[in-house]
């Protein structure tokens, strides 16, 4: 995304919400790479949850997190 995430409506908007929300964060690291989060399931499960950052700021819904971890079922021993 590099310099084009500072023109985008969204990322400011992401931005403010946080900095609203009493986030301060900090500036280390490179601050170019977007994130993710997976909710992999026990043995032959696979992945029931895949969310990857689409712009700066970009959340992941709660409840979508909390559902899929309620699926994840014990692996037999």
């Amino acid at each position: 995304m590099m310099m084009s995430g500072f023109f985008r409506i969204g990322v400011w908007q992401n931005f403010f919400r946080a900095w609203r929300g009493g986030y301060s964060g900090n500036l280390e690291g490179e601050g170019f790479t977007l994130g993710g989060v997976y909710v992999i399931g026990a043995g032959r499960q696979g992945v029931l949850l895949e969310h990857r950052e689409k712009e700066f700021g970009d959340k992941v819904s709660l409840p979508s997190v909390l559902e899929a971890a309620e699926k994840i079922k014990p692996q037999a021993s």
